[in-house]
């Protein structure tokens, strides 16, 4: 004899009063399907109806009642909220499939379900504190080169031990958020610091060109460099943006002095070669847009276009 039918009230699949879930959606069958029974077997026995209904009923409280049905869904959104994070270390953790999730929401005795699940979270613990110990041993490196340039990171190599201690506790989502917090702390004052390497070494350059088209630079690139770095190493991060910036604006400022007699007595040598049947106009140009950029804010650019332009063709001030 086949058990009685009735519909799912979330997707309107068949299911039978003996389901604890919906073997199309998952779905805790609730009382309220016994209504849905009803309306589909309009027409039958009203006294095998009633019965039906009482059945349903009975066996949705007992649904209700087992404890198992809450805690493998709060189980399967956590494990699922550690494969998210997880992301962040690169690795992707142990999940339960679909076909479990279904068979154990149906089964009669689900004990041996809940091993399962505990052994899942016990594989993916282990992968997250390994990616963690690993993640650790990199950001103290990162850390080291810090402190080279007298970058106080005493705190975060405190939070890298307290981060990879609560993945061995158990305390997984505070380790990822323990983890997130610190990366993004030790990424800043690496950004910091890479910023001001940056500004030297285009300052330095900037020094050279100004020199390379025999104009006066206000020091030497290789002393003005010496000097920067000292000031890097000693982790003088706000001063030393200071000084480079008061160093930048000195140099522009002469070399603004400078560059109109540079150019006119350049002029005057390529107008002469062209004079003579020389090819002198494309570099006539040159010097031009060279002079221009330095004028309208792009100094470094200017610079360097002038002092491709000398090399070759032999320019002087």
């Amino acid at each position: 004899m086949s058990l009685p039918l009735a519909t799912c009230p979330r997707c309107g699949a068949l299911v039978t009063e003996e389901m604890y879930a919906c073997a199309a959606c998952n779905t805790v069958l609730a009382p309220e399907a016994g209504a849905t029974k009803d309306r589909a077997g309009a027409g039958t026995d009203p006294g095998a109806a009633a019965s039906a209904s009482s059945k349903k009923a009975a066996g949705a409280r007992g649904t209700a009642a087992n404890p198992f049905t809450a805690d493998f869904s709060r189980r399967l959104a956590r494990l699922a909220q550690w494969s998210e994070s997880a992301r962040t270390l690169g690795i992707e953790l142990p999940r339960v499939p679909v076909w479990a999730q279904e068979a154990a929401s149906r089964a009669a005795q689900p004990d041996a379900w809940a091993e399962v699940v505990r052994g899942i979270e016990r594989l993916a613990q282990q992968q997250i504190v390994s990616a963690l110990e690993a993640w650790g041993n990199r950001s103290k490196s990162r850390l080291a080169r810090l402190e080279a340039y007298s970058v106080d990171s005493r705190l975060e190599r405190d939070q890298i031990e307290d981060t990879v201690h609560s993945a061995r506790a158990g305390d997984i989502s505070q380790a990822f958020v323990a983890h997130q917090q610190v990366d993004r702390v030790v990424t800043l004052k690496e950004r910091h610091l890479d910023q001001a390497r940056d500004e030297i070494e285009r300052l330095v350059s900037f020094l050279k060109d100004i020199s390379a088209l025999g104009l006066e630079p206000p020091q030497a690139a290789a002393d003005v460099g010496t000097e920067l770095e000292a000031e890097l190493h000693a982790g003088k991060l706000a001063p030393l943006k200071q000084q480079i910036r008061a160093l930048r604006q000195e140099a522009l400022n002469r070399l603004k002095r400078d560059l109109p007699k540079y150019v006119a007595t350049n002029g005057d040598r390529l107008v002469q070669e062209r004079a003579r049947g020389g090819p002198s106009r494309a570099e006539a140009a040159e010097l031009a847009r060279g002079a221009r950029d330095v004028f309208q804010g792009r100094a470094e650019e200017g610079v360097r276009r002038l002092r491709a332009l000398r090399q070759p063709r032999g320019l002087s001030t």
